[in-house]
Parts: C-alpha cells; structure tokens; sequence
C-alpha cells in the first residue's frame, strides 16, 4: 500500500489479484471514452477489447501500476504504467501492428508509435529506460476531485523509488494534457489530430471531438 489521499481513498500498487476487476474497471470508463477510442468507436461503455485489455494486462505485469480504492473495495480510479527499454521497442510494436486485424485499434496505435519514433528521449536524456504512464482513468463518480492528478503524483512516488530518472506519456486529451502540465511534464513534441492526414493526404484519420484537439508527446525528468 502507498497511502490514503484526501478524499479516503487507499493507493495501492496493482497486484495480479486485482487484473481482473482492474480491466473491468476500463471497459466502464476508458476503453470507451479515452478521445482517439470515442473518435473511431472503438468500443461501447462496459465492452470488453481484445487488443487493449492484452496491451493493458501486458503493462500491468510490470508491476508499477496504481489504483485509487474506496474502504468498500471499489476501485475509483487506476494509472497503468509500464516501462519503456528504448525506441527498438517502439519500432517492434508498429511492425507487429500490421498483422492485426482490428483496423480501428491499428489507426490509433499507429498515430502514437509513428509520432514517438520522431523524438529520442533515450538519446536526449541518456537514459535506458523510462516509466510511461500509459492509461489514466478515473470512475465517472469520482471525478471532479482531484483523482487524476493524486494518480500520477503516486506513480511519479513509484518512479522514483524504482530509481527511473525520467517519465513520459502520450496524452491524448485535454484534461489529461493539464493534469501532467500541472505536475510539471513538459511537451516534448505534439500532432494536431486534423494535421493527421490519411494516406492521401486530404482526410484527418480522427475526428476528435472538442476540447481535444492534438496528441502531446510530454515527459518530465526525476534526477
């Protein structure tokens, strides 16, 4: 356990035994109402996705994760962390993403493999690797609270005590943009989504709905 916040809710780690309710927990918020996820229908609100709950799952066992948990046992809200080894990592991924057949889960992966391999914060901050934060999802009735910020000041607790020297996420939305800015991420590189253009270059590949309107590359250094 790390520790009670404010509004009395336990954080704690994300251990295996809680996977289960932990998935179950995004397939109510954030596999359906993350910005890039709504913009393609990715998935309805409590349906469950093959390809995100396998890359959820996959972060999670890196052991770094953290959830917001009322004294009743409800999660409240959950950060999914996992650790990046470098940009092959990255160039690995988009490679695989061309055998998957879900098009729509194909189009946002791509957006972000593409945009992280125009920077180099492995080279830039010589580090072999970093903490990313990768999913942020607060429970619609806990919302208005502080909970999102509270979230990744604890992963950032987790980074250092795991000697990371350096933490990024891919921040898709708005609200998600302010809280890693208010904690003092720093962007790094960014892609308004309709400067995203289709193979012919006439189209945005999103249509992303107000107040979101780019992707944030930001990051923010521990040492």
């Amino acid at each position: 356990m790390l520790a009670n916040n404010s509004n009395g809710l336990r954080m704690e780690i994300i251990t295996e035994p809680w996977f289960p309710e932990v998935i179950q927990h995004l397939r109510q918020t954030f596999f359906a109402d993350e910005p890039l996820n709504k913009a393609v229908s990715l998935c309805r609100p409590g349906d469950g996705h093959t390809l995100l709950e396998k890359h959820s799952l996959s972060s999670l066992r890196d052991g770094i994760s953290v959830m917001a948990v009322t004294n009743s046992g409800e999660i409240a809200g959950v950060v999914v962390n996992g650790i990046l080894h470098g940009n092959e990592d990255t160039g690995r991924a988009l490679d695989r993403l061309a055998e998957m057949d879900d098009e729509k889960f194909r189009k946002i992966f791509t957006l972000l493999y593409e945009e992280n391999l125009k920077i180099d914060l492995f080279a830039q901050f010589s580090v072999e690797s970093i903490f990313e934060i990768r999913i942020l999802s607060v429970d619609s009735k806990f919302r208005g609270q502080g909970l999102a910020k509270e979230l990744m000041r604890k992963s950032e607790e987790v980074a250092r005590t795991n000697g990371f020297q350096l933490m990024k996420t891919d921040a898709t939305g708005l609200f998600s943009q302010r809280v890693a800015s208010s904690l003092g991420f720093v962007t790094r590189h960014e892609v308004k989504y309709e400067d995203y253009l289709d193979q012919d270059g006439v189209h945005p590949v999103f249509r992303v709905g107000p107040p979101h309107d780019r992707l944030k590359i930001m990051y923010k250094t521990l040492c």
